[in-house]
Order: structure tokens, then sequence, then C-alpha cells
């Protein structure tokens, strides 16, 4: 099958390149946030790559931070998970009802709170976004190992 290329990088099937879903604020929120972007980076071929284990983990991993962020810190609310794939950027969002304001901690020996620090050392670029009665704290990654594959890193 082919798929549309922006350079050198692989992009997602045309129109594909959008999914948002909604989880009930429970633990297995997590779990099933992890598995959605394995098989919806699978789905548009952005797995399918010299390296796939390194964008599908990383991807994996950093959602899994952000949807227990969200469901710590969320007062309850419902956890939105949205992937936008376009012109070499993988680009993750978590929305959810809280205001906390998302810190990179030092990876000390603390066994809970290096989630951001990951973000940090792992995303192109990342942030977080005030949306009315919530927030949303997104990252993004390349989806490519080219040379300025995503852009720069901010």
């Amino acid at each position: 099958m082919l798929r549309p290329r922006y350079a050198s990088c692989p992009q997602p099937p045309l129109g594909a390149g959008h999914l948002s879903v909604e989880y009930e604020p429970r633990p297995t929120a997590v779990r099933e946030a992890r598995a959605l972007v394995r098989r919806q980076l699978e789905s548009w071929g952005l797995a399918d790559q010299d390296d796939p284990a390194d964008l599908t983990d990383t991807a994996e991993l950093l959602v899994s931070e952000l949807a227990t962020n969200a469901l710590l810190h969320s007062a309850g609310s419902r956890i939105r998970l949205t992937l936008t794939a376009a012109h070499g950027v993988l680009r993750c969002e978590v929305s959810d009802g809280g205001h906390r304001v998302p810190r990179v901690r030092a990876a000390g020996s603390t066994t809970s709170g290096r989630g951001m620090f990951l973000v940090d050392a792992l995303a192109l670029r990342w942030g977080r976004d005030r949306d009315g009665a919530g927030e949303t704290v997104w990252f993004e990654l390349a989806t490519c190992a080219s040379d300025g594959c995503g852009g720069d890193r901010v």
C-alpha cells in the first residue's frame, strides 16, 4: 500500500491522521490509552519503520505518563486522548478537567513524579494549554529518523 510522504517522513493514509477518544476516570483508562496508541500507529503505518519500537514505545510510554497524571489530578473528570499525525510529527494530547501545572522534576530516588521528566527528555516539544473547564497537556514526536524530521526542538 502506498502511503503519502512529506519529504522523507511516512504519513498516515489520507484523512486518517486524527483520532480522539474519551475515557472514564478509572485505572484501566491508562492501559486502554496505551493499547490505542499502539494500534493506531500500526494502522497509520507509522510503526513500519526501520526501528518501529522506538516511536511506538516512546509514544505509549509518554501517553501512559500523561494519562496517569490526568487520572490522578483531574478531580474525576473524563480524560480525552487525541492523536494527530502530519508532516513528520505525531502529536499526542491528553485533556482533562484539572488545572494543575505540569512540573518537570529531577529523576531522583522518588518512586513518583518523574513522568514530566520523561516527557521533557523524550519529546521534540511539549506543553500545556488551558481550555475552558480543563487543560490539555501535549507532546510531539518525530515520525521518522531523518535529520530535521518533525522540525527543531523548541
